[in-house]
């Protein structure tokens, strides 16, 4: 079911990527949102240029579906230069990525996506690449091995996680700027959805818009996802002009409702609240409940969840809030006072998944 969801942040293929491409900013100055990041960005890039060397190694942080992918585009492009991209999954031996290395060219761009699922040999095979810009490769073995040592065109690696906890201290340090990438504004999503619009040759009300922004969960790539869906939903079932009863109507049939939340999202809830009371429990206990896989829950269900004050993490488990009985219409159950939910028990040990 996570694989088929409209409101995730996480890419569902090749076929969403390309049909997404076009719809991304090339330039800096196209860029919606993430101010602040931008402003530090454009500074880094620009003295890169100015001293006509590439930028120093960039490791952008936070939940999928942000804009990370999109900025090492733009960096590329801003540089004048090449991205070759990869992902930590994908390089299971140092092998793959010293192919991948020594075909750089200089000023290239390597973006290296889900960076901290690197293999620990991948991880220190790069350690020297991004320091030194050379690769030891050692051949044979026992007393006939030895190690070649090969330089390396000077390049910019970009690293994206969703998880920085779990980036080695030692991989964390080699990367010379580290961004948060936050989700983002209905105003701004409001933006980025009349603009990819706009690309599409597409009509669409400013209340339509709105509504699409609304329902995004801060995230552009649901926007944009949700955007092609109401396209769809009026090419086939009006005139092609996206108006706001259209859009309900489109959400409605994915099961999306007024707040962003999904199916599957509502299942977590009344799991929480129907089997276990309301909480605290864990999310191990939970995903045996939804026979989903934990790390779906904490991945793709929990952070938005969390950033709208749905679910609360305490030491003691996951914790349904008064707000969450109110989104599924559920009276609060006796007893319960609403103060158990002031953020007096929250994270500790239960910050981490």
């Amino acid at each position: 079911m996570a694989i088929e969801r409209k409101v995730t942040g996480r890419s569902i293929g090749p076929a969403e990527e390309q049909a997404f491409f076009s719809l991304r900013p090339s330039r800096l100055e196209d860029y919606v949102g993430q101010r602040e990041l931008i402003a530090k960005l454009r500074i880094a890039l620009e003295a890169a240029r100015a001293r006509k060397e590439p930028v120093g190694h960039i490791l952008f942080h936070g939940p999928p579906g942000l804009g990370k992918t999109t900025l090492s585009h733009i960096i590329a492009e801003e540089m004048g230069s090449r991205l070759v991209k990869t992902s930590g999954p994908s390089l299971t031996r140092p092998a793959d990525l010293m192919g991948i290395l020594t075909g750089l060219r200089e000023g290239d761009v390597l973006f290296i996506d889900e960076i901290h699922r690197l293999p620990r040999p991948v991880e220190e095979f790069l350690y020297p690449a991004m320091e030194d810009f050379r690769v030891d490769f050692v051949v044979d073995q026992g007393p006939m091995a030895r190690t070649l040592n090969f330089p390396l065109k000077r390049f910019t690696a970009v690293g994206a996680t969703t998880r920085p906890g779990s980036l080695t201290g030692a991989l964390r340090e080699r990367f010379y700027l580290l961004y948060h990438v936050d989700f983002y504004a209905e105003a701004e999503l409001q933006e980025i959805i009349r603009r990819s619009a706009g690309r599409l040759e597409l009509s669409i009300e400013s209340e339509a818009a709105a509504e699409l922004a609304r329902r995004s969960r801060g995230t552009p790539r649901t926007a944009n996802r949700l955007l092609l869906w109401a396209r769809d939903f009026c090419q086939a079932k009006g005139d092609g002009a996206i108006r706001l009863r259209a859009v309900r109507e489109a959400l409605a049939m994915e099961g999306v409702d007024e707040a962003g939340l999904d199916g599957l999202d509502r299942s977590y809830l009344r799991t929480i609240v129907e089997h276990y009371g309301g909480g605290p429990v864990g999310v191990e206990a939970i995903a045996a409940t939804m026979n989903e896989e934990s790390d779906t829950l904490v991945d793709m269900v929990e952070p938005f969840l969390l950033r709208t004050g749905l679910v609360q993490r305490t030491r003691g488990g996951r914790r349904a809030t008064p707000a969450s009985y109110r989104h599924l219409g559920l009276a609060l159950p006796k007893g319960l006072q609403p103060g158990l939910w002031s953020g007096e028990e929250a994270a500790g040990d239960e910050a981490k998944p």
